[in-house]
């Protein structure tokens, strides 16, 4: 989880400080239906739709994930499929795991990169949809970063495994800016940030 999330954002030109809203979550995103199925119910090689397992945004998934690229686990159960269907998972949807074995839990993953591939969000997990368009990522990162994460610090409840209940994320704040051209500004910041990372790290490897 970014250590910090908006704190290295640099202000464009002319930034005014009151072009930010905030916003209870509950105000601005709804919950989805989420389905309970263990690794032992997925296959990682056939199935007819994909699955979001708590434990990939926990240890894989970064802040956004590009169904494009990654490779998720697999449902076959056509009946699981007809009993999430009005919660099929579209791009710009919040995946939060709601249960880790320390404070990790809360992290989450935004979708990107659906077409027209059927997905469920899985086991531990509660789904969020925006009920106004956010740029791409922004939520992503800012529901990463540690200025929403220390909001849920004191709503984890449990010692050896942590968990977060949907009713207690209801109360949190969301902060973003009005000008859907300055999130649109922080997603891009950050995916350029994680991209020179990921170059430098795999330059690293490669070095050894």
């Amino acid at each position: 989880m970014r250590s910090d999330g908006l704190a290295f954002y640099i202000h464009p030109p002319n930034y005014k400080s009151h072009s930010w809203e905030q916003r209870k979550l509950r105000e601005v995103l709804i919950s989805l239906q989420n389905n309970t199925l263990s690794r032992a119910d997925l296959s990682s090689e056939e199935g007819i739709a994909k699955n979001i397992h708590y434990g990939d945004i926990l240890v894989k998934f970064g802040e956004v994930i590009d169904l494009k690229t990654e490779s998720l686990p697999m449902i076959a159960d056509e009946t699981v499929i007809a009993k999430y269907k009005s919660s099929f998972l579209q791009n710009g949807d919040v995946i939060v795991a709601d249960t880790a074995e320390d404070e990790t839990v809360g992290k989450c993953t935004e979708i990107a990169g659906l077409s027209d591939e059927i997905v469920i969000s899985g086991l531990h997990t509660i789904p969020y949809r925006p009920l106004q368009k956010y740029a791409p990522g922004y939520l992503g990162y800012y529901m990463n970063s540690a200025s929403f994460h220390n909001q849920l610090l004191p709503l984890m409840q449990g010692i050896k495994v942590t968990s977060i209940s949907k009713t207690a994320l209801q109360n949190t704040d969301i902060l973003y800016p009005k000008s859907a051209t300055e999130q649109a500004a922080i997603g891009k910041y950050f995916r350029n940030l994680d991209n020179l990372i990921t170059l430098h790290q795999r330059e690293f490897f490669l070095s050894i």
